[in-house]
């Protein structure tokens, strides 16, 4: 037996949540997928479409006072520090700083406030309407919103973008700081790094969020994006998955056959 059929219907307890295939656009599950709320980290994807979208990804990035005030997750960067567009890129979608997501968006843009406008913008260009941005990292803010179906948008352009897509694959990466410093960024998809047939793509949790994930997978020739928003914690990682394995027709037995082990390859 193949297909969807095979694999059981999830029960989805989020808050919002869709199921897509990444090819078509076609949806495959739905639910509130039009509600506006925060989304928290996971509007980081456009964020990073949007750095990945400018080029030059070499150029260097100097640290700002500024962006080293970004908290509570960050990776506690110095001003005057330099690295390139892709390292703060890398970083930014594996490990999900939020001072990373400062940089990034002042240099684009020459300001946070710039670079929400660059936001706004996108999603607009990309079908999105019922969405506003105020910042690049998606701490909380007065006015930031977004749908399940917007960010769908976001995610799907991400998923086809080729230095995105490969990031976006990275369980474990060395970052090596302008001291010379490394540390270790294990990537905070917990999908990613326990099912083989998940391959990205951006977590997020914020209080008035709740825990948020925008999963992709790819088996037997489909590719399926899955979104779930306000979550607890326990809940996220099980649905999400339980989301691409229906969309990709894969049975309860097999998806524990596609469990993996620990990460230990890594990106720099």
């Amino acid at each position: 037996m193949s297909g969807r059929a095979a694999a059981e219907t999830p029960i989805i307890t989020a808050a919002s949540a869709i199921l897509f295939d990444a090819n078509t656009g076609k949806v495959l599950y739905k639910k509130n997928e039009n509600a506006q709320r925060a989304v928290a980290s996971t509007q980081k994807l456009l964020t990073a479409l949007i750095i990945a979208e400018s080029g030059d990804l070499s150029r260097p990035v100097v640290i700002a006072q500024p962006d080293t005030l970004a908290s509570p997750t960050k990776l506690y960067l110095k001003a005057g520090d330099s690295y390139t567009r892709e390292q703060l890129l890398t970083a930014l979608l594996v490990k999900s700083p939020n001072d990373v997501a400062c940089a990034l968006a002042r240099d684009n843009a020459g300001s946070v406030t710039g670079f929400a406008d660059k936001m706004n913008a996108r999603m607009l260009r990309l079908g999105g309407s019922s969405s506003n941005f105020v910042n690049p990292n998606g701490l909380p803010a007065e006015g930031q919103y977004s749908t399940a179906r917007d960010m769908a948008r976001v995610a799907r352009a991400a998923y086809f973008h080729p230095l995105l897509r490969e990031i976006m694959s990275t369980k474990l990466m060395t970052f090596r700081f302008a001291s010379g410093k490394t540390t270790e960024l294990m990537n905070t998809n917990r999908v990613l790094r326990s099912y083989s047939f998940c391959n990205g793509m951006k977590t997020g949790y914020t209080d008035a969020a709740g825990h948020c994930l925008i999963s992709s997978g790819s088996w037997n020739g489909k590719d399926v994006i899955a979104i779930v928003y306000g979550q607890k914690k326990t809940r996220i990682w099980d649905e999400s998955a339980a989301l691409l394995a229906y969309g990709l027709g894969i049975s309860s037995t097999q998806m524990a056959s596609l469990r993996v082990p620990a990460p230990t390859s890594r990106r720099q």
